[in-house]
């Protein structure tokens, strides 16, 4: 079954978060990550959200885990966190029919 990263965040300094993307996206690609949704237009239809989505699919939910406990990820997370306002879940996907 896939995993997910799922992040929604407010950016704050948009060069400091190009800089992120930068140092996350090989780690990403490494874990076999492949972007679903990357920023793009919202609309929030209920409840509150913060502007910026972000979904990547992995082969797994032990894969997800694993990029986002990863210490070259962790060292990118750091300037996402100083960036900008967000939140990230890792979730199981439904096995694909």
């Amino acid at each position: 079954m896939p995993g997910y990263l799922i992040l929604h965040g407010d950016v704050t300094d948009p060069d400091g978060y190009e800089e992120y993307k930068a140092k996350a996206q090989p780690v990403l690609a490494a874990h076999g990550g492949r972007y679903l949704v990357r920023g793009g237009g919202s609309t929030a239809v209920e409840g509150e959200w913060l502007p910026r989505f972000v979904v990547v699919e992995f082969p797994s939910y032990e894969a997800a885990l694993a990029f986002y406990r990863s210490p070259e990820y962790q060292e990118a997370a750091e300037i996402r966190k100083r960036c900008s306002t967000s939140a990230v879940a890792i979730v199981e996907g439904l096995p694909t029919p």
